[in-house]
C-alpha cells in the first residue's frame, strides 16, 4: 500500500489485458455550490437560506449545513444534500 492507496488488477474480458485501478482508502468529498444545490433540490436560493435560518418560519433543522470554504465561499456536501433529499422522498411517500 502506497500513500493509503492499493492497486487492484482486473482482467479485461475481451482483450485479456490486465487493467490497473487505484482504490483509495481516503473518502472523497464532492462539494456543491449554491447554484448546484438549487438545481439538485429544485428550491430557490432564498428558500434554501430560509431553511437554514432558525428565525425563519421555513426553517428546517434537517437541511444540511453549509461548509465555509473561505470567508466569501460556502458549499454543501453532496452526500448530505442527497441524504436530505432521500429523507424527503421517503417522508412524502410514507416509506
Amino acid at each position: 500500500m502506497v500513500c493509503g492507496r492499493r492497486s487492484r488488477v482486473t482482467e479485461y474480458p475481451i482483450m485479456n489485458m490486465p487493467i490497473h485501478t487505484v482504490v483509495s482508502s481516503q473518502p472523497s468529498y464532492q462539494m456543491l455550490r449554491l447554484k448546484q444545490v438549487v438545481e439538485q433540490t429544485g428550491l430557490s436560493r432564498s428558500t434554501i437560506y430560509d431553511m437554514m435560518n432558525p428565525n425563519s418560519k421555513r426553517h428546517d433543522p434537517s437541511f444540511p449545513r453549509s461548509v465555509e470554504l473561505t470567508q466569501a465561499t460556502v458549499a454543501w456536501l453532496e452526500s448530505e444534500v442527497n441524504t436530505w433529499l432521500e429523507s424527503k422522498i421517503r417522508q412524502s411517500r410514507n416509506l
